[in-house]
């Protein structure tokens, strides 16, 4: 999958959630997927998914 394509279907993710909160563990696991696939493919990851998923993580430990 190009990063693109990565970028494309985390932006749906992001927008699918903000809509349907009960869908963020969902949305959690979407995104480390497609940051794995980011850095499979030697992309850096942008900073604000990494800020992003610390926020899910926080928030899915609490």
């Amino acid at each position: 999958m190009s990063f693109e394509q990565i970028k494309a279907r985390i932006a749906l993710m992001l927008e699918e959630a903000t809509y349907q909160p009960e869908d963020l563990h969902e949305a959690r696991e979407v995104l480390r997927e497609q940051m794995a696939e980011l850095r499979a493919q030697n992309q850096s990851v942008p900073k604000d998914l990494q800020d992003l998923e610390k926020r899910l993580d926080d928030a899915f430990s609490e």
